[in-house]
């Protein structure tokens, strides 16, 4: 046995190297196939892989640290990995949060302490590390701060909140982003046409791909390069089974076994089903609304922009009747943020559920707009002399703060004084309805009129 800073090791055990960018059999699925194999094949995160980025100074060998790549599925993290790898000519092991324990994780660390002693340096990715408990990630600790390794951890969840915060400072955080269609796209494009794609199947000619089944397999995809290249994978099976050389939506519907959703992300349909969805919810009709909820959703409609909808739908046509709904909203738009779909899918319904049986009212959005019309017509005037600014030497020279009245030393801490400028006496702006939480507003609204209008003998006098 062997034992060195990281505990007891088997030597004869070494971690297994996992050759990602390695030779890659026929027979393999086409998205390993198609994996990137250098930084200028890997697809979108262009925001990472620019001149003087981080990640492109670790692989030219200009920088040494650990990341944490923090992204939802399909979107390159392991590929990121690997090809930086290579890139520095470093060993790449990878270990799975899911099944490694902390004896792996120290068997990879001390093999990794020996190779250094020989000069071949190590890049040990851990896949969905927030998977592991505290005690795991307290073994990387010492190897990332001695930079015995390059860690490159993936997660699917915030780090914030998944992994501890001594491994967290001693690393970078970058954040990928969901593949727009363009990149995916040109996944589709390389996948058709390069030799390690659909051309590598013996005696296969050039398939073909219609507009339609590519619309389709990019809104069945949501941003996962992964998921794209099974389904154009599967798709092209199909096709072939039934004697053709073209892969049309028939093949995407048999392959994915569902239909392709009509739905143009940029065209009538979005507008019509989000149209749709804004006033099924506005209307009380949960039934419609978690309809077109799916049908979004499905079409592989952006979740974040759904979530803004409803954000504002919760001001907007709810307001203050049920003024409670507007932060579920918030916290649904954060679970998306957070988790991502098909999780973040429960999160939406529930704010759908909630909007859609609240009690509406606009009476907010009527509110504000009234005053902004009135500020906008110059209906402004002169702030009140007595609710000017006093805190300066001269202050009371202008009269400016005199008489004010402090809210906190009347009866119901409401003070009667006039409030608005002159020109705006008597103007209305919020005029809360009967339904569900504004009726009480109401009520309340109504007292505090009153007590202002019955003190308006005593300001007069003062």
């Amino acid at each position: 046995m062997t034992f060195d800073l990281f505990g007891e090791v088997p030597p004869s055990q070494p971690p297994t190297v996992v050759g990602v960018l390695g030779s890659v059999p026929d027979g393999a699925p086409l998205a390993v196939r198609m994996r990137p194999r250098t930084l200028e094949e890997i697809v979108g995160q262009r925001h990472l892989l620019a001149e003087g980025s981080p990640l492109r100074r670790l692989a030219e060998g200009s920088a040494s640290m650990s990341v944490f790549l923090w992204g939802p599925p399909g979107v390159g993290k392991t590929t990121i990995a690997a090809v930086v790898s290579q890139a520095t000519n470093r060993r790449f092991v990878e270990l799975s949060a899911v099944t490694a324990g902390v004896k792996d994780v120290r068997a990879a660390i001390a093999q990794a302490r020996r190779d250094l002693e020989h000069g071949q340096g190590t890049v040990l990715f851990i896949d969905e590390v927030h998977r592991f408990n505290k005690a795991q990630q307290d073994v990387l600790l010492p190897a990332v701060e001695n930079r015995l390794v390059t860690l490159i951890a993936a997660t699917t969840e915030n780090p914030s909140f998944s992994v501890i915060s001594p491994l967290l400072s001693r690393s970078l955080l970058l954040t990928l982003t969901p593949l727009t269609d363009d990149d995916l796209a040109a996944l589709l494009d390389r996948a058709l046409t390069d030799d390690r794609g659909l051309p590598a199947k013996a005696n296969q000619a050039a398939l073909t791909l219609a507009d339609d089944a590519r619309t389709a397999l990019l809104d069945m995809a949501g941003g996962d390069a992964r998921r794209v290249l099974t389904y154009l994978e599967e798709a092209a099976e199909v096709a072939v089974s039934l004697g053709s050389q073209a892969i049309d939506l028939t093949a995407v519907e048999r392959a994915v076994d569902r239909v392709a959703v009509r739905y143009d992300k940029s065209g009538d349909q979005h507008y019509d089903v989000i149209s749709a969805f804004i006033k099924s919810v506005r209307g009380s009709d949960v039934q419609a609304s978690l309809h077109y909820l799916a049908r979004m959703l499905e079409a592989g409609e952006d979740p974040r922009f759904i979530a803004r909808r409803l954000v504002i739908l919760a001001s907007e046509d709810i307001g203050m009747a049920a003024p409670s709904v507007l932060q579920t909203c918030l916290a649904a738009a954060q679970a998306v943020q957070l988790i991502g779909l098909p999780e973040a899918r429960i999160n939406l319904a529930q704010a759908v559920i909630a909007t859609a049986t609240a009690p509406k009212s606009n009476a907010v959005v009527t509110a504000i707009d009234a005053a902004i019309a009135d500020v906008q017509a110059g209906r402004i005037g002169q702030v009140p002399a007595h609710l000017r600014d006093s805190h300066y030497s001269s202050a009371a020279k202008y009269g400016h703060g005199q008489n004010y009245r402090y809210a906190h030393d009347f009866p119901h801490g409401v003070a009667a004084q006039q409030y608005l400028p002159d020109e705006l006496l008597g103007a209305r702006y919020y005029q809360p309805t009967d339904h569900g939480n504004e009726q009480q507003i109401s009520q309340r609204l109504e007292t505090i009129e009153a007590l202002l209008g019955s003190a308006s003998t005593d300001v007069e006098a003062d």
